[in-house]
């Protein structure tokens, strides 16, 4: 007869309570920021990473002092992991402005006479340039859309797969307000998107003629995607599914989609995403002589200053341009 060992390990530390400020931090977040369902999420994990820091110091987060906050950071900074130096401190300067704001509120409620975090220094973020994929390869997925949208065995989610890539390049939607889109968004003649981006805030993005044409050959398919027997009004998504639990096309299925579509098109499938096409949209768009405002709108950007980041994209290619052909930088190469 075999007998097992129990696995051995550290005793796990028990959760703290959680904490009725934190609660009402978040609550303030959604009631009067109108912050999305993610975003409260991704506060309320650092925050409780924060709380069991500090529950092994003996801590509460309502009473933590500076010196226990630098403590929790400098906790950060000397994580092993394999995750590169700019994610991490992307994540240290994340987690700090959580911990800020919530601090903040617990000052302007009357809850805390001083904010233990306001001495704390951010990391600093180096600049962090999106990836972008050429005009060329954007045909190439888009040619290779258009073949799945041609072949009977595939037709439905060929027509889908197109429709998605040429609205998400014509638009620039995020790719969560791209798979969430009511069936209703669509407006004036399909000429347009009416989009509610973050904190519910609504914009109009026009749509494009390929756009428009590849969303009236997808209506015309889209029933292929609903769940049969059950009323048009419980299936109001414009990119229903028959299997997600939201009854929507999810992103992560979006991106595995656009990542088979990037191998058959013999693009490196680690090159491109939702978001990537994203960036596409804007930089090529900027490339063409847009106005930086109008893209900012489009794009749903609260501050021009995320939507200059594009514009450092177009100095970069410019001085490789300058450099690859101008006839001076040519005769500098020969003579050096």
């Amino acid at each position: 007869m075999s007998t097992t060992t129990p696995r051995r390990g550290r005793p796990r530390k028990p959760k703290p309570a959680p904490s009725p400020q934190v609660e009402a931090f978040l609550d303030m977040l959604t009631a009067e920021r109108a912050a999305a369902a993610n975003t409260r999420q991704a506060y309320q994990r650092d925050l409780a990473d924060l709380v069991l820091f500090l529950s092994g110091r003996g801590c509460a987060l309502e009473t933590a002092s500076t010196d226990d906050l630098r403590g929790y950071f400098d906790h950060l900074a000397a994580q092993p992991g394999a995750r590169a130096a700019s994610t991490a401190v992307r994540t240290v300067a994340r987690r700090l402005s959580a911990v800020r704001q919530f601090y903040r509120f617990m000052t302007s409620e009357g809850l805390r006479a001083d904010d233990p975090s306001s001495t704390i220094d951010s990391p600093k973020l180096g600049r962090s340039l999106p990836k972008i994929l050429t005009e060329e390869e954007v045909e190439r997925l888009l040619a290779e859309a258009t073949a799945r949208a041609r072949d009977p065995d595939r037709a439905p989610e060929g027509i889908r797969l197109v429709a998605l890539l040429e609205t998400l390049y014509a638009t620039g939607l995020r790719v969560s307000e791209l798979v969430g889109l009511p069936r209703t968004a669509i407006v004036h003649d399909h000429r347009f998107l009416m989009v509610r981006g973050k904190g519910g805030k609504e914009r109009m993005v026009p749509l494009s003629e390929p756009a428009r044409e590849a969303l009236d050959a997808y209506l015309k398919v889209r029933g292929h995607f609903l769940v049969s027997g059950r009323e048009a009004k419980q299936q109001p998504w414009l990119f229903p599914s028959r299997i997600a639990r939201n009854g929507y096309l999810t992103r992560q299925r979006f991106a595995q989609l656009l990542k088979e579509l990037a191998q058959e098109a013999g693009i490196d499938p680690t090159k491109v995403s939702p978001h990537v096409l994203r960036h596409a949209f804007a930089t090529h768009l900027l490339t063409h002589g847009a106005d930086l405002r109008a893209v900012q709108k489009m794009l749903g950007h609260a501050d021009i200053a995320t939507t200059q980041i594009y514009t450092h994209i177009l100095g970069d290619r410019l001085t490789r341009t300058v450099e690859d052909h101008h006839p001076l930088a040519r005769r500098a190469r020969k003579s050096a």
